[in-house]
């Protein structure tokens, strides 16, 4: 397949997705790995169609396939897993993704109602790493945050923020958390912090302790916890910003203020952990013994969720493309289902929204040998007939559809940079539909 020509279909007029909107303003470093990805795009073998949807208004999945030999689904999650419990859709429930979205000039989540004015105390329910970037984003010291690619409205409204407390909640222990170290770390290094950890939480089971032993990191992520809880003063000083790790609970309601309508606090239900026979992990029970913890806003970050397309093998309940190595198979279970060649998956839409870039890129070498492996063996035969590029142009003019080259995404780059210039940061996003869409074509 060397002599392969590759299209990128992208919804946003934007490329890099979770690198643009899901990594944290103030985690620069991660971000250069759109480098490596420009000098891709820049492949006179690759073209960029941005502002390009999955679906009736775009481009539909049989159509695609109809066009292209081999077709790669890498949408990711862009939805969010719901608790299922009472006072979910109160206003100030917000899900992480949401509010990352928000914070990082997404324009599907400019005009999200975040208010962040009218309570001290926010609850986030989650304790990985994007419970911690958003966190950390309500805590950070603003001076700092004005630094980074942080968009406008978000810094703004950070900087008029009330928000003093931010209680992490996890349904497991110290010894379960989902965090990194290096994430919980940085949360902990924040200047001026009160850190809060009941160090009766510390307290570790035998099963605990074989768990942390077959786990470096979550080993070094509980010894992070323990440092703190040993050190930390036993009250906070007036007006300094805190950190509350809650372990051990789940959220059983969200309770309603005094007009129903608005979240005003979190009612848990304290839990103990079980070992699950079959996984050999322990998981979170409920005790029947509550306490209610106030706030005025609430994160959930408790995983994010694919969605399907038509014509689309999509299982329901995992959140995934049943696959095989990346191969897409229609029918379960998927070892005995049938391949539907020429169409394979990667990523979140593959696996399921865990891991870092670097598991991505590995999750992507795997689904690219497949395609290589079934070249090999001839399942890609080459039909002349498909049209490729001009076919896709075709269908996009047939539908009125402006899309965006990578021409038009180095226009919306150069403009977001020199904007950023003025005001001494490394970028001042455009959030907006319309506007990216001007700049983009002008």
């Amino acid at each position: 397949m060397k002599a392969a020509k590759v299209d990128i279909i992208d919804r946003l007029p934007t490329p890099f997705g979770l690198v643009r909107s899901g990594v944290a303003p103030d985690h620069p470093e991660t971000k250069i790995v759109v480098n490596q990805f420009s000098r891709v795009a820049g492949n006179e073998r690759c073209s960029f169609f941005g502002n390009v949807s999955l679906g009736s208004h775009g481009v539909s999945l049989s159509e695609l396939r109809q066009l292209y030999d081999v077709v790669v689904l890498a949408y990711g999650a862009e939805s969010d897993r719901s608790l299922g419990v009472p006072g979910e859709d109160l206003g100030g429930v917000y899900s992480a993704r949401e509010f990352v979205w928000w914070y990082n000039g997404h324009p599907d989540c400019k005009a999200m109602p975040i208010d962040l004015k009218s309570t001290d105390a926010a609850v986030v329910l989650g304790q990985g790493n994007v419970a911690l970037d958003v966190a950390r984003i309500l805590l950070r010291p603003t001076a700092e945050l004005a630094a980074t690619d942080i968009a406008d409205h978000a810094l703004a409204a950070l900087q008029e923020s009330t928000i003093r407390k931010v209680y992490l909640v996890g349904r497991r222990g110290p010894a379960q958390a989902a965090c990194t170290a290096k994430e919980l770390r940085e949360i902990l290094g924040i200047k001026d912090l009160y850190v809060h950890i009941q160090e009766s939480d510390l307290v570790k089971s035998q099963t605990d302790e074989m768990e942390l032993e077959n786990s470096r990191i979550r080993k070094r992520v509980f010894e992070l916890f323990a440092k703190r809880a040993a050190s930390h003063r036993s009250n906070a000083i007036k007006g300094q910003r805190e950190l509350h790790f809650i372990f051990f609970r789940k959220p059983d309601r969200f309770l309603p203020s005094d007009s129903g309508l608005h979240v005003s606090g979190v009612r848990l239900e304290k839990t103990s952990l079980k070992e699950n026979g079959e996984s050999g992990r322990q998981v979170a029970v409920g005790t029947g013994q509550f306490d209610d913890l106030k706030c005025g806003m609430v994160l959930k970050s408790i995983g994010y969720k694919s969605v399907p397309v038509d014509g689309l093998p999509f299982d329901m309940h995992q959140g995934i493309v049943p696959n095989i190595r990346g191969r897409v198979v229609n029918g379960a279970p998927p070892e005995h289902a049938a391949v539907e060649h020429g169409l394979y998956v990667v990523g979140w839409l593959k696996r399921g929204p865990t891991g870092i870039i670097a598991t991505n890129l590995y999750c992507a070498e795997e689904t690219v040998e497949s395609i290589l492996e079934d070249e090999k063996k001839g399942l890609l035969i080459s039909d002349s007939q498909k049209l490729g590029r001009q076919g896709l142009l075709q269908i996009l003019e047939n539908k009125g559809v402006n899309y965006v080259p990578f021409s038009g995404w180095q226009k919306i780059d150069s403009e977001e940079k020199l904007r950023g210039q003025l005001k001494g940061k490394p970028r001042d996003k455009i959030t907006d539909w319309e506007e990216l869409l001007r700049v983009a074509n002008a």
